[in-house]
């Protein structure tokens, strides 16, 4: 990853959080972006492949981007919350980033159980008048959990061949909202040997 990639940790309402904080080079970061990982009950952590991929995007248009396993993963305390802690934890990553960064735009973004988390968390925070730049979400896990109405710029790409998320599911939540979705054609939900459309079509559309 063209970045600096350091590690912190953070406390969470279940303890110890493990975060990655990703940099551009020699550039004053121009917004701040989150990026939320897969099912921790099935193998997702920070350092997922579609999550790096998001991280690295972000980078390169000279984001902040910062990274965290979800309780139970890596050096994460506690258990999985089904979303629900999750978004709190995401909150405070949230809160320590704008620290940092104070005043620059955000940019949410999850893949797959992560697409959860993050519509979750942007909810929550236009609730509170909390402006958020831009919502990307890679292999949307609508039909699984309930992810409610997103703005109508939300970036949406999905596989083909998603086995795990049925891209009809994603068609028919997307379809009340007149929400466009990009499919990449013969990609299923991991995106194997196709991360590279992931990174050029966000690029593009932001």
């Amino acid at each position: 990853m063209n970045a600096q990639t350091t590690s912190f940790f953070l406390t969470g309402g279940a303890g110890q959080m493990e975060c990655a904080l990703d940099l551009p080079f020699n550039q004053t970061p121009v917004g701040v972006a989150l990026v939320a990982h897969p099912h921790p009950l099935y193998g997702g952590t920070m350092d997922n492949k579609v999550a790096q991929t998001l991280a690295r995007t972000f980078v390169g248009l000279g984001y902040a981007t910062a990274r965290m396993n979800f309780r139970g993963v890596g050096q994460s305390a506690g258990v999985h919350d089904h979303g629900i802690g999750e978004t709190e934890d995401m909150k405070i990553l949230l809160a320590h980033m704008q620290n940092l960064y104070p005043d620059l735009p955000l940019a949410l973004s999850g893949f797959s159980f992560g697409t959860f988390v993050q519509s979750r968390l942007r909810r929550e925070l236009a609730a509170q008048n909390v402006p958020v730049q831009r919502l990307v979400l890679v292999g949307c896990a609508a039909g699984k959990w309930e992810l409610g109405d997103v703005p109508a710029d939300t970036i949406m790409i999905h596989g083909e061949l998603d086995e795990t998320i049925p891209l009809v599911d994603v068609f028919d939540w997307a379809r009340p909202q007149d929400l466009p979705v990009t499919v990449i054609p013969g990609a299923d939900h991991f995106f194997h040997r196709k991360l590279h459309h992931i990174k050029n079509l966000v690029t593009a559309l932001w």
